[in-house]
């Protein structure tokens, strides 16, 4: 309880005083800022799982402005430090109803977290697997195009999307499944995509290290990240976009670079953006200039 105060606490601070921000016109927002505006809902909330956090939310495009479909798919995976104190898919409506009215449609997804039951290793990544797989079986009665889909995801979920694209790599680990369902492309908003390196080196805002050591606490093998970080599954062979606000005090910017020179050198095709002026949540924020850029990267490689 006390790890799951202290990280709430964290986040709702992430905004700095017009003293720290040398961009004082563009001072970033914090996930409270997004959830004090209007939402709209999603068409439907499916399971996909047994568990109570196996379900996703399915946003559809409007047939009468967009047509019949197939409809290009993102997957989207929040974020939240992987901790269930954090707010969940609702962190990600407006991008949902964003890519909605743009003929896109949605599947965001949600999992057990450190707190529920089943969360952490190894049932957060058992249920982002399930998630990401069960696009096949929506395909069967909704009008989505498996050959047109992008995973993206924020933060811990910008993590756990680069992580699906990575199954494909995974071989002698219990994670491994046949035939992983993987997408045209991924992109991460903010995303940690080195747990290693985020464990010793992240500014705390997350709980690190400690909610890394509880993420991958019920591995059962010596090198708990050779099948939980993605860095340590290049090159997964999938086309990576990695973004980063450069005022973002959760997962600085250099966290981005970094795991994006590592994955360009071991012959991924990755494109890196640092965004000005943009801080950790702006990227969920379609309001905000950095959305442009975003959406840009989303229809490119969908192929839009």
């Amino acid at each position: 309880m006390r790890l799951a105060l202290s990280l709430t606490a964290a986040l709702l601070l992430t905004a700095p005083t017009l003293a720290q921000d040398p961009h004082a016109d563009a001072r970033p927002i914090s996930w409270r800022d997004l959830l004090d505006r209007e939402r709209q809902p999603a068409d439907a909330r499916i399971a996909y799982g047994q568990g109570e956090e196996q379900y996703g939310e399915l946003w559809l495009p409007e047939s009468e402005s967009a047509g019949d479909g197939p409809f290009p798919l993102v997957i989207m995976i929040h974020g939240g430090c992987w901790q269930a104190a954090i707010p969940g898919t609702i962190l990600q409506d407006q991008l949902n109803a964003d890519l909605k009215a743009r003929g896109i449609a949605v599947w965001n997804l949600t999992y057990p977290r450190l707190g529920h039951e089943t969360g952490g290793y190894p049932g957060t990544f058992e249920s982002v697997a399930m998630a990401t797989d069960y696009v096949r079986t929506l395909a069967e009665t909704y009008p989505i195009d498996l050959e047109r889909t992008v995973l993206m995801g924020h933060s811990a979920g910008g993590h756990l999307a680069l992580w699906a694209a990575a199954r494909g790599q995974l071989s002698d680990s219990p994670l491994a499944v046949d035939d992983p369902f993987l997408p045209s492309g991924v992109i991460t908003l903010a995303g940690i995509n080195d747990l290693e390196l985020y464990r010793s080196e992240g500014p705390g805002r997350c709980g690190e290290p400690d909610t890394v050591d509880a993420l991958i606490a019920g591995h059962p093998g010596a090198a708990p990240y050779a099948d939980t970080s993605p860095d340590q599954l290049l090159p997964m062979q999938v086309e990576q976009v990695i973004i980063s606000g450069e005022l973002d005090p959760i997962v600085p910017p250099q966290f981005g670079a970094t795991y994006a020179a590592e994955a360009q050198e071991a012959g991924d095709p990755v494109t890196e953006v640092t965004l000005e002026a943009a801080g950790h949540f702006e990227l969920i924020d379609p309001t905000a200039p950095a959305w442009a850029v975003i959406l840009g990267e989303v229809e490119r490689l969908l192929g839009e």
